[in-house]
């Protein structure tokens, strides 16, 4: 968990090569049923369409489903739950060893979030600090010209993170009651990464040939 522009998308792929784990993102699993237009990507698609969020039903409908199938394997969400009711939902249905909460400061995410560019029809994220394409503005494999999504607009990002903080906090204060929530603070995905991992160690093997020793 954590906040929009927090690192997720970075921590969650950091995760998978090292551990090996099913990663299971509810943004990846919405854009695919909204392309392949199944009924739940239809009927997310109208409340996006209208700036809506989509409700616990929908998505926990979503998720769950894809849970099912991955019941011989370790598995990480990422972007789910986001309410109290969806993870009550999920306890019903599964046991969650840990909950991962990347605590960043919103200033830090602000500067982020409004130098984040976006190639629409890979989905590949650019980042003008630290990940930018080798041509201002431009994608480095197809060359076509990147946007800036509505969202990571100054003034939508604000919005977007006292959002995320009001729906938030009652989720990671009910993981926090059950005592499997474990927060990492920072400012640099890279100084956290370390910490977030020398934790998981703790609870499972790296799969990884990398040097086990320096992460990266």
């Amino acid at each position: 968990m954590g906040p929009p522009g927090s690192g997720k998308g970075t921590v969650s792929a950091r995760i998978i090569k090292h551990f090996g784990v099913k990663h299971l993102s509810s943004g990846d699993l919405l854009r695919e049923n909204m392309q392949k237009k199944t009924e739940v990507g239809i009927l997310a698609k109208s409340y996006i369409d209208q700036g809506q969020l989509i409700p616990d039903d929908i998505m926990t409908q979503l998720m769950l489903s894809e849970i099912k199938g991955l019941d011989r394997y370790n598995w990480l969400l990422d972007g789910f739950p986001r309410t109290v009711a969806q993870a009550e939902a999920l306890d019903k249905e599964c046991d969650i060893d840990t909950v991962i909460d990347l605590d960043v400061p919103f200033e830090t995410i602000k500067c982020r979030l409004t130098a984040r560019w976006i190639h629409p029809a890979s989905g590949r994220v650019y980042n003008l600090e630290f990940n930018p394409p080798k041509v201002q503005g431009i994608d480095d494999i197809t060359g076509e010209p990147l946007v800036q999504r509505d969202d990571d607009k100054p003034e939508t990002v604000s919005k977007r993170l006292q959002a995320y903080d009001a729906q938030t906090k009652p989720v990671l204060e009910y993981y926090r009651k059950k005592g499997l929530l474990k927060s990492f603070s920072g400012t640099e995905t890279n100084k956290i990464w370390p910490h977030i991992y020398a934790f998981l160690q703790t609870k499972l093997p790296d799969v990884s040939q990398k040097d086990a020793a320096n992460p990266r």
